[in-house]
């Protein structure tokens, strides 16, 4: 999943590290690493997905 940002004429270095920081973070790019970086066991992803509808269902009332 590569990002790219191209560069436009004109266009100065530091705003294309900006654009880029910008679309890395629209793309949510960060908080998927960040879940990947350690396995986590199936029981454990199953606990966090109950936790998660619990809370929802909470909120919906």
């Amino acid at each position: 999943m590569a990002t790219v940002v191209h560069k436009k004429p004109g266009q100065s270095d530091d705003k294309l590290i900006a654009d880029f920081r910008k679309k890395v973070l629209n793309d949510e790019l960060i908080l998927e690493i960040k879940k990947r970086e350690f396995y986590r066991k199936p029981s454990v992803l199953k606990q966090e997905r109950i936790k998660e509808r619990r809370k929802t269902r909470r909120r919906s009332y």
